[in-house]
């Protein structure tokens, strides 16, 4: 129904179908008045007026009925009564659209039997929808601006600054109706639809003719492929993820591109440096000088702090020679080695004795002790003497490091390093003479650090560089004790003197020139096979195997009897329970476990003191 709303024309109508020589022709205007010539001008035809400045452009004005013109416009002539004769005319009654008065004006086009909707797929006959150009366009009921002026027909419903409201547009191609209703000023009518021609007879009857409207630029043939993005807002969601994906992708391909070829050029380049020495002077890196200080409780450490008071000792005989080592006891020249290594100068050789920093003396015995391979040698005129401190031998527990510094094959002030493996080791060293004179008796340190011919005598050291030992054996592969005479090598069983015994010995040896030695007062007898020491039936030269008045006849000892522990320890051979006897000092007391007709008895006694060499 027409509620007189705007109606457009419908770009899908079809063209009546027309016969040839009777081709439609629209209805044409009145004539123009006549007036002088029309000069040949860029403004558009009468039939396409442009709207004059400030007003919308507007087509197919209806004029106002005659009497009712305004006093200050001319009035046209008035048409001719005859149509002209290439026009048909309508039959009385009928509007010029063709229906009759009274009734809704008829479209020109018969409607599409195909139904064709407006952007569906295409019929078999239907046109193909013109090309539309999207433009920014105000929003319906918008007012433009005065300065605003558009070169087309702006959109419906927009109304003009300072122009009045236009009518309702009738649809496309739908001719106006002749009795237009009066208006008081000029009002625009309806805008025909998009490509409608205008009828000739339309003009505007104001003071002065429409001025053209300029024009744009042509427009471009539309190209759908090549039509750029038309959208106001931003991309999708799912574009740009596909684009960050894409720009991720690429730029991980890149890196292992690089990567490669980095690692190929510097591969090629490792080789060639490699094959060839460099580009040039080879020049080899070294680490800068450092501080020579070292941590105390270090080997450096402590080989720093014990090598000024250790020295070598050179001794020259009438039948022989050889080398050890020794340590200085105090400022006043003292030093501690071993019996053996100064037992080749005798009474009438000479003992030479060599510091770390290289100075030399002359040197000379003041006594020495073959039962404990002790000795002491003194220098004169010597300045600048550092003794060593001595330890505690008590103290020392199995697994604690050690230190062993000497002159080994006359390899002065040789360091090297190890552990405590076993303490209080029942040794015998000597017997060389065969009359037992000069076998000593030692309940030893075991060390694994490696010592050699030329070490006895020197200083085996704890972290604290501390005297705790003098080295005085080792155990090579042929299984016997060698002593520094020897020229088997280290095997990690090396053994010292315990520096408790040590120092009763050199202070004896000092103060008096020679050692004592703590005795039972029994004879023993070497020969016996059994576990534990037998008391020999009779003793040297014939005699009574226990001392008369001795040590062991007042505790109540008898000829045969078996001793088999010494304050609680095991007692497995006699030489074993002389080297019990000799690590303690006379007047000790002494707890013994003795086997008498196969019965068990304790036995107390006080050591005595016999003179040593």
């Amino acid at each position: 129904m027409d509620e007189g709303k705007p109606t457009k024309g419908n770009w899908w109508s079809r063209p009546r179908p027309e016969t040839p020589g009777t081709a439609h022709q629209p209805p044409q205007a009145p004539a123009p008045p006549p007036g002088p010539p029309q000069q040949p001008s860029d403004e558009p035809p009468a039939d396409q007026a442009q709207p004059p400045s400030g007003h919308a452009p507007t087509a197919g004005l209806a004029q106002p009925p005659s009497g009712q013109a305004s006093a200050d416009q001319p009035q046209p002539p008035a048409p001719s009564s005859q149509p002209p004769a290439d026009q048909a005319q309508p039959p009385s009654g009928q509007a010029p659209g063709g229906a009759p008065a009274g009734e809704r004006p008829r479209p020109l086009h018969d409607p599409d039997p195909y139904s064709t909707p407006p952007y569906g797929e295409p019929g078999p006959w239907a046109p193909a929808p013109p090309v539309q150009h999207p433009m920014a366009t105000p929003g319906h009921g918008t007012p433009l601006p005065a300065a605003v002026t558009h070169g087309g027909t702006p959109p419906h419903g927009t109304p003009q600054h300072g122009a009045p409201q236009p009518h309702a547009i009738p649809g496309h191609g739908t001719p106006l109706p002749a009795a237009a209703a009066p208006h008081s000023a000029p009002q625009p009518h309806a805008t025909p639809g998009h490509g409608t021609p205008l009828p000739a007879a339309v003009t505007h009857a104001g003071p002065a003719p429409y001025q053209s409207a300029p024009q744009g630029p042509p427009r471009q043939p539309y190209d759908p492929w090549n039509a750029p993005f038309q959208q106001t807002g931003a991309p999708t969601p799912e574009g740009e993820a596909k684009k960050r994906k894409r720009v991720r992708r690429a730029l991980l391909v890149g890196v292992m591109v690089v990567t490669l070829v980095s690692g190929g050029i510097g591969g090629v380049i490792g080789a060639y440096l490699e094959r060839n020495g460099g580009v040039g002077d080879i020049e080899l890196s070294q680490a800068g000088t450092e501080s020579k200080d070292r941590p105390k409780g270090s080997v450096a450490g402590i080989a720093s702090a014990a090598l000024p008071g250790v020295v070598t000792l050179h001794v020259r005989g009438d039948s022989a020679q050889g080398t050890g080592t020794g340590f200085v006891l105090d400022g006043q020249g003292h030093i501690l080695t071993n019996n053996h290594v100064v037992e080749p100068a005798g009474t009438g050789g000479e003992i030479s004795v060599t510091f770390s920093g290289g100075e030399t003396a002359e040197a000379k015995v003041i006594g020495r002790d073959s039962g404990y391979d002790l000795a002491v040698v003194k220098v004169s005129g010597v300045r600048g003497l550092k003794p060593l401190t001595l330890g505690n031998s008590e103290n020392v527990q199995v697994g604690d490091p050690v230190v062993a510094i000497g002159a080994p094959f006359d390899l002065a002030n040789t360091v090297t390093s190890g552990i405590i493996s076993a303490k209080e080791r029942p040794i015998t060293a000597g017997g060389e003479k065969g009359d037992g004179s000069d076998t000593s008796y030692v309940d030893a340190l075991q060390t694994d650090a490696p010592i050699n011919p030329g070490n006895s005598g020197g200083p085996l050291v704890d972290s604290k560089a501390r005297v705790i030992g003098i080295n005085s054996a080792i155990r090579s592969a042929g299984d016997r004790s060698e002593q520094g005479g020897g020229q088997a090598g280290s095997i990690g069983l090396g053994f010292a003197i315990p520096i408790n015994q040590g120092k009763r010995v050199a202070e004896e040896l000092i103060n008096f020139g020679k050692a004592t030695h703590p005795v039972i007062g029994v004879t023993l007898d070497t020969e016996f096979t059994g576990d534990g020491a037998r008391i020999a039936d009779k003793g040297r030269d014939g005699g009574p195997s226990v001392s008369e008045d001795g040590p062991g006849e007042k505790a109540g000892l008898k000829p045969g009897d078996v001793i088999t522990e010494v304050d609680g320890q095991a007692v497995h051979s006699s030489d074993e329970l002389i080297v019990k006897v000799r690590a303690h000092r006379p007047k000790d007391r002494l707890d013994l476990t003795v086997e008498r007709d196969g019965r068990d008895r304790e036995v107390t006694l006080v050591l005595g003191a016999a003179s040593g060499d």
